[in-house]
């Protein structure tokens, strides 16, 4: 791109840093080198967001230590220089080269959330790509996708090429392997298709053929060659002190989402929550040592510069050498000034003794999930936690000088009633009245009490996938009786926009039929839909409409254990029985130990990918 041209342009815009690209520890290659393998890793959101996600940092100094491959990041731009880019026909570029994407090898998209697929499909017409799979031509870039959405990518399936199921550090440098060697006679593009979709953890959706029943639900998922598996394997990360991790992150010259280092743990969770899909899809549970954490935050805080460390896992508190590792953090990096930031806590396990000695530099709030406001509700959907626990935890919080906590709940979750909405009122008033008893019955002037809710999704691959979502009306019917049970100048309470909950319940439940409607829709004028103030919910409306298709037959119905979901053809090492049975132990409002203490059989220790991890 003209650099002048460029100049001008970025004075015309809101946040010209989004655009810049050669921000502090971004890599840049010779494109000149006819042999380089260029690579978008795209991020279906504002630069904000894509550069506040990890695995997107990860996987970019991944693939360019390969020399002979250029990963280049690509973000959606925002909607003023989306607009100045159509006006002056310049193509979605890459960060790091401002060329063309048009012209790359690889268009990647990491699927992080449902409601992002409108920007997919935008963010490949700005480039120039054709939408549809099967209107690209042989010099046409392969369009590959990932993340936790790929899972179920079915709602994609007309417009991707591959997903690359389960951790990535390995299985994107496979494909691009198998690329380097179909490149040397480039063939056809299905030859190349069919060489890739030999690689354990590789999804190619054309491979496979869907036969609905009568009443519009899945009869089959099948391959439609030979060759290809009946089921696609996730592929995971057996040793995490083995696998690379980056010495630096990419530094913003602006400010991001989560403007900070990121210190991953281990990966995977053993708790069980019924409604999580992060905890069954990521599993097992693999930690990393302490040396090898040790030896890697030293070298990100020197590599980059930030005055903070977040620690960051499913269940951070769970990690088995939390305590050495926090005395470590604040020995080392609390006389530089340095902060320690932990995510949402979980209030059976965690000392507070820890949270004082780490937050030395700089005290922020506290945030925990109970999930649900009653014990009976907890243990449907295996939380395990209780009012004890948030009672005693926020206690020696307060006793320690904290002032602020915030509460973060779901509504809409299976076997909900109303007096379960009576008990996250009633939670929120017990922290009020901790802090009186601490405090000798008063209130300091900064005190507060948040209160957050989401509405349930129920996802692909839980035990609650079988379970309808809260119609509109009735998830805004217990929003507004929050509202009125939570009227307190103390206590601030938020809320998610119903609407986007829908939609998100549609993508994630759904199967190849919606494509037609994202892509109605998106003609329509939908982008960054997960953004409550872009989101339109009649366009969707209005989509589902013209193909014959129901909101409600998605988002709202419950299924029974016979029917064949969209994604019974991917392998995430969990096995239906395991989630069939917790479901039915669930409406018997038990809980499920921690797989930590007994095994609970779920399939992933018996299973080739997760044998011997557990």
């Amino acid at each position: 791109m003209d650099k002048h041209n460029f100049k001008k342009i970025l004075k015309k815009v809101e946040k010209p840093a989004r655009y810049l690209g050669n921000e502090i520890n971004s890599i840049h290659k010779d494109t000149t080198n006819e042999n380089l393998i260029r690579y978008a890793h795209c991020f279906p959101d504002l630069y904000e967001v894509g550069m506040s996600h990890l695995g997107s940092q990860i996987l970019y100094r991944v693939i360019n230590r390969d020399e002979d491959v250029f990963c280049e990041r690509v973000y959606a731009p925002a909607l003023d220089m989306e607009e100045i880019m159509r006006e002056n026909n310049i193509p979605l570029f890459a960060l790091e080269s401002r060329e063309s994407i048009r012209n790359f090898d690889f268009v990647t998209f990491t699927l992080q959330y449902e409601l992002s697929y409108s920007n997919i499909l935008n963010m490949m017409d700005l480039a120039g790509i054709p939408l549809k799979r099967e209107d690209r031509e042989l010099d046409d870039p392969f369009i590959m996708v990932g993340g936790s959405c790929a899972y179920n990518c079915e709602p994609l399936a007309d417009f991707i090429d591959i997903a690359v199921l389960g951790e990535g550090e390995e299985l994107n440098l496979e494909v691009i392997a198998e690329y380097k060697e179909w490149k040397k006679n480039k063939t056809t593009r299905e030859d190349f298709l069919a060489r890739v979709a030999k690689i354990e953890g590789v999804y190619v959706p054309s491979f496979y053929d869907v036969e609905y029943n009568e009443d519009q639900t899945v009869k089959s998922v099948k391959p439609n060659r030979e060759g290809v598996k009946e089921k696609v394997r996730k592929r995971i990360i057996k040793n995490m002190d083995e696998v690379y991790y980056p010495e630096k992150l990419i530094v913003p010259y602006i400010e991001i989402v989560h403007d900070r280092v990121v210190l991953e743990l281990f990966r995977g969770c053993t708790r069980g929550c019924r409604f999580c899909q992060a905890g069954m899809i990521y599993r097992p549970i693999r930690e990393k040592n302490l040396d090898t954490l040790t030896k890697s935050v030293r070298e990100l805080v020197d590599n980059t510069g930030y005055d903070e460390i977040s620690l960051s896992s499913l269940s951070t508190s769970d990690y088995t050498h939390l305590p050495e590792l926090t005395d470590f953090l604040v020995d080392e990096f609390t006389p530089e000034n340095i902060g320690i930031s932990l995510p949402s806590l979980r209030l059976d396990n965690f000392s507070m003794e820890i949270a004082e000695k780490i937050q030395q530099v700089r005290k922020s709030g506290l945030t925990f999930a109970p999930e649900a406001g009653t014990q009976r509700l907890r243990d449907v959907i295996n939380k395990g936690v209780t009012e004890d626990d948030l009672k005693n935890t926020t206690k020696k919080a307060f006793e320690m000088g904290w002032n602020s906590v915030k509460l973060y709940f779901m509504i809409g979750l299976p076997t909900e009633r109303y007096d379960d909405l009576d008990g996250i009122r009633d939670l929120a008033y017990d922290v009020i009245d901790t802090y009186r008893t601490v405090h000798n019955g008063k209130l300091k002037k900064k005190f507060s009490v948040t209160v957050s809710t989401s509405t349930f999704v129920p996802k692909p691959f839980t035990p609650f996938q079988w379970h309808g979502q809260d119609t509109t009306e009735e998830v805004l019917d217990k929003q507004h009786y929050l509202v009125k049970a939570l009227k307190n100048k103390d206590i601030k309470y938020n809320y998610h926009d119903s609407k986007t909950s829908l939609m998100e319940a549609v993508f994630a439940r759904g199967d190849r039929r919606l494509g037609k409607v994202l892509l109605d829709a998106y003609k329509m004028g939908a982008k960054f839909d997960g953004w409550s103030e872009h989101f339109k919910l009649d366009i969707y409306k209005e989509a589902m409409e013209k193909n014959n298709l129901d909101i409600a037959f998605y988002a709202n119905r419950e299924r029974s254990y016979d029917e064949v979901f969209p994604w019974d053809h991917i392998d995430v090492g969990v096995s239906k029985k395991f989630l069939v049975r917790e479901n039915e132990i669930a409406k018997s409002e038990k809980i499920t130990v921690d797989c930590r203490h007994k095994c609970n059989g779920c399939g992933i220790n018996a299973h080739e990918i997760g044998k011997g991890l557990c």
